[in-house]
């Protein structure tokens, strides 16, 4: 995977620089991933239900249009935060479609099972980066199950006949966990159910996949993981008469808990679940490790900076999506610290590894690359411009040491609108005490 060039002339945007300890409140939107899979059951549904607080942002945005594509009729304010939106799925898919799958990972890999269910063919493309991004296991559990598909990346084209007998079949997960939920999700509108077994390297993000496991139980649907590679879920429809609520996403979190621990100032999260599949929730223990005051109680979780940031080693295997601002935050510890399990961070919206080592090491710093990921020597850091590569992690790394470094300008920050559309308000309100969602 090669690190695509910055691109031509996006807007730049002066860091906000803190002059002392951040002490706010932090609402956080939504999470993605809870949206996005959500949205998926109640469209696999066969009745009306409310999505209550889902997140607003580009890849839930890209999420609702593909499953209006596929006939679901999904209505509700676009413009609003803590919105309804109301979910009537149709009695069977819809093809002869065409879907923009955007950057989203979630749509590029829970739709294509879902346009296995459609009557007729279902073509989906998506962002240049997207069209790199590994889709093939995906595809090949869906052939083996008999469903015919054009294409191994973006752009592909699925030819669904309104059903697909399920069973068992095996892939290799190791790019991707959302290739096993794409395939759990569907698979429970599949005849037999779907048994989905990992070859291969060790899969990332399990989290996410319990998290998959927990949204179908969740919504009525038998499912399990059976062993430490397999996962299984039986033919049920989803059922939730009272609709779903949406957490707040923990790991868009980071950036601002971040924040508390770089600056030596204090941040709380309100709304934080005291029980949750999310892999952000692995915050509490990553920045209590490097030394912050980690406080969950009725207020939310509160982080204190109380010192230097200790360097550590870490495996990121499970929040991989954390590690830009882990990243950043190890680039200003005490001494080397080293991030390991993230080698799938390379099929990202961008090589994240490449991009975090090329990006700081330009500020000064001295990172060094692994193939599953980075070896981190702080030095002193120096302003300059932070390029971001289409990726909103990037430019929440960018943010984050632009607090404590001077002068560093973050190239087209409006990439944050994937899943935080009002970010640099946000960030800015927080420089003031508080930054409501």
């Amino acid at each position: 995977m090669t690190l695509h060039a910055p691109a031509p002339g996006p807007a730049l945007w002066p860091a906000p620089y803190a002059a002392g300890p951040v002490h706010a409140q932090v609402s956080v939107p939504a999470s993605k991933s809870l949206t996005n899979r959500v949205l998926t059951l109640a469209a696999l549904g066969d009745a009306t239900v409310q999505v209550r607080n889902p997140l607003r942002a580009r890849d839930s945005l890209l999420m609702i249009d593909a499953l209006r594509a596929l006939g679901v009729a999904i209505t509700g304010p676009d413009d609003a935060r803590n919105a309804t939106w109301t979910v009537t799925p149709p009695a069977r898919f819809t093809g002869d479609t065409t879907i923009d799958c955007g950057l989203a990972g979630t749509v590029m890999r829970f739709v294509p099972p879902m346009a296995a269910l459609a009557d007729g063919r279902v073509h989906l493309d998506g962002d240049p980066r997207a069209r790199e991004r590994p889709l093939a296991p995906l595809l090949e559990g869906l052939r083996d199950l008999g469903v015919p598909i054009e294409g191994e990346l973006l752009p592909i084209t699925v030819h669904g006949h309104g059903e697909v007998s399920g069973g068992e079949i095996t892939i290799d997960a190791g790019a991707s966990s959302q290739f096993i939920s794409g395939l759990l999700l569907a698979g429970c509108r599949f005849e037999n159910g779907l048994t989905v077994h990992h070859r291969g390297p060790a899969v990332p993000s399990i989290p996410h996949i319990d998290m998959t496991v927990e949204s179908l139980r969740a919504s009525g649907v038998p499912a399990n993981r059976l062993a430490t590679t397999s996962w299984q879920v039986q033919p049920a429809v989803p059922c939730t008469p009272n609709g779903y609520d949406v957490e707040p996403d923990l790991s868009n979190a980071a950036v601002f808990l971040g924040a508390a621990l770089a600056t030596g100032g204090s941040v709380t999260v309100p709304g934080w679940p005291t029980h949750t599949a999310q892999p952000g929730d692995l915050l509490r223990e990553y920045l209590a490790t490097m030394g912050a005051t980690v406080t969950l109680d009725e207020d939310g979780l509160t982080v204190t900076g109380t010192g230097p940031i200790g360097a550590t080693n870490f495996d990121l295997s499970p929040a991989g999506e954390l590690t830009p601002v882990i990243v950043a935050l190890l680039a200003l510890a005490d001494r080397p610290s080293r991030i390991s399990g993230v080698a799938h961070l390379r099929g990202h919206e961008t090589d994240r590894l490449a991009a975090l080592a090329a990006e700081i090491n330009s500020l000064g710093g001295d990172l060094t690359e692994h193939d599953d990921g980075l070896s981190i020597s702080p030095r002193p850091l120096r302003g300059g411009v932070f390029h971001t590569y289409a990726d909103h992690r990037m430019a929440h790394a960018g943010a984050l040491l632009g607090l404590v470094v001077p002068d560093v300008v973050v190239e087209d920050i409006a990439t944050t609108t994937k899943t935080l559309p009002d970010f640099t308000t946000m960030w800015e309100d927080m420089l003031n005490g508080s930054a409501p969602a």
